[in-house]
């Protein structure tokens, strides 16, 4: 009975010190009034400063998601520009709540940082940008080429596995950063350019000639990207993979910021759930019954974040292609809020 009771005592122990460890990122951020989102910085269509210094991009409309949801004001939120060589860094160290910047989910990353990793908001892949002059058709005919690559990235290793698999001749040309690897292509010290698909479209926006280059068809990786956070920390881990799921439930449901206040008279149970009607589902993650109906209307659903940021309706003009709705042939599947 003794070896039960003392048990039972260590039990407790542990689970009061998960839930208290599980709630301290959130309470940070409401005693310090401020979210902390590091993101990328200089990627259109993503995240970085407009003319103006207002941060913009669809990585940074999830951030002020996150913002909405616990102080139903977009902009109480700090961007933190990052580099790929500081950011795991950056959160660890505390310096950042969140790390919302291009950055692909993989199990080393997973398993070895204290990172985890609160869901897949972007579904990319690697790709290659090249000079139309060059009329080369296809990355299969980039044998000799040289090759401008940001160094100590998953897209430097993914270049040479390409390469090295379809027996090709490869010379890479490695920058400390993206900007150096942009920059050095666009004035023709290398024949490609290769990162993730999504930012080829936002870095030919910045070449002094856009028109004059074009993106290859091939997708030679997986690069699913998502927004991390530190290991430990379940109640914020849990808000910050609800804010996604959100909005792609509000998109699934057709609820819009226009009529995200109509829908609030629905007959339809996961419409009322989602918004606060009914349910108690904010409780669970730290908030009030309205968080999603907050991030709705002040954010929007998930299809209208990516439209105005980097689909039809932004200079990126891309397809919504696997970043559609699982119902449209995507992968984007919206888990329930039951």
């Amino acid at each position: 009975m003794q070896r039960l009771a003392t048990a039972f005592a260590i039990a407790m122990v542990l689970a009061f010190g998960a839930q208290a460890a599980s709630a301290q990122t959130l309470k940070a951020v409401q005693d310090r009034g401020q979210l902390v989102c590091g993101g990328n910085g200089t990627l259109a269509g993503f995240g970085m400063p407009d003319p103006q210094g207002n941060w913009v991009g669809f990585d940074v409309d999830f951030c002020r998601a996150i913002a909405a949801a616990i102080f139903n004001d977009t902009k109480k939120v700090k961007f933190v520009p990052l580099t790929t060589a500081n950011r795991f860094t950056a959160l660890q160290s505390g310096e950042i709540d969140l790390l919302a910047r291009n950055t692909t989910w993989t199990m080393s990353r997973d398993t070895t940082l204290g990172l985890d990793f609160a869901g897949v908001t972007y579904y990319d892949g690697q790709g290659f940008m090249v000079r139309k002059s060059l009329n080369v058709k296809s990355a299969l005919e980039l044998s000799d080429a040289a090759v401008c690559v940001q160094q100590g990235t998953t897209t430097e290793l993914n270049l040479a596995d390409y390469f090295r698999a379809n027996r090709m001749s490869l010379k890479t040309v490695t920058f400390a950063t993206a900007n150096e690897a942009v920059r050095a292509y666009d004035t023709g010290r290398c024949d490609a350019y290769t990162t993730d698909a999504s930012g080829l479209y936002g870095e030919r926006l910045r070449l002094a000639d856009p028109s004059a280059h074009i993106v290859l068809p091939e997708i030679i990786s997986k690069e699913p990207l998502a927004p991390v956070v530190r290991q430990g920390d379940d109640t914020w881990e849990d808000l910050v993979r609800w804010t996604h799921e959100a909005m792609l439930n509000a998109e699934e449901l057709g609820i819009t910021q226009q009529n995200v206040d109509d829908m609030l008279k629905s007959n339809s149970p996961d419409v009322r759930r989602l918004l606060g009607a009914e349910g108690q589902f904010g409780q669970s993650i730290g908030l009030t019954n309205d968080w999603a109906y907050r991030i709705i209307k002040a954010v929007g659903n998930y299809g209208e974040s990516f439209e105005r940021n980097v689909g039809q309706g932004s200079p990126l003009k891309i397809a919504r292609g696997l970043n559609a709705l699982w119902t449209k042939g995507g992968l984007q599947y919206g888990l329930p809020v039951r």
